[in-house]
């Protein structure tokens, strides 16, 4: 099973700062996974486990049926599951075949303990988000 690239790890703001054997234990946590166009990733309104992050692929960002944004490779998403397991916020769509590795909240939780510094980091992540809703 293929695991994401330090770099790709790495590139995600809320890991971007963690030490090289962090970075390769974290990454053996991901699970690959690859999304056909028009295959939903995540639906919103339902129960979420995973953070993800794209390696390659285009896809779009829904809420209540309303594109509201699209990414590509580098860009993650699901940071919201890995903090309280509740629904999704959003409904991710693949618009080209997706390869994206998933972190699963039973892998993370145990991670984010022994760095704390990560903690911290989706705590002020959640803060932005929180404030830009706010003032749209």
């Amino acid at each position: 099973m293929a695991r994401p690239t330090p770099e790709l790890v790495r590139g995600i703001p809320l890991f971007a700062e963690l030490d090289e054997a962090s970075v390769s234990r974290l990454a053996d946590e991901f699970i690959e996974r690859t999304f056909e166009p028009g295959q939903e990733i995540a639906t919103e309104g339902l129960g979420g486990l995973n953070f993800f992050v794209v390696e390659s692929g285009e896809g779009t960002f829904s809420v209540h049926g309303n594109e509201v944004g699209a990414f590509g490779p580098g860009a993650s998403f699901g940071e919201v599951a890995l903090v309280d397991k509740s629904a999704r916020s959003a409904t991710i769509t693949a618009k080209t075949q997706i390869r994206a590795y998933a972190l699963p909240i039973w892998s993370f939780r145990p991670f984010i303990a022994e760095h704390p510094d990560v903690a911290w980091k989706l705590l002020e992540m959640l803060a932005e988000r929180l404030r830009a809703a706010e003032n749209r």
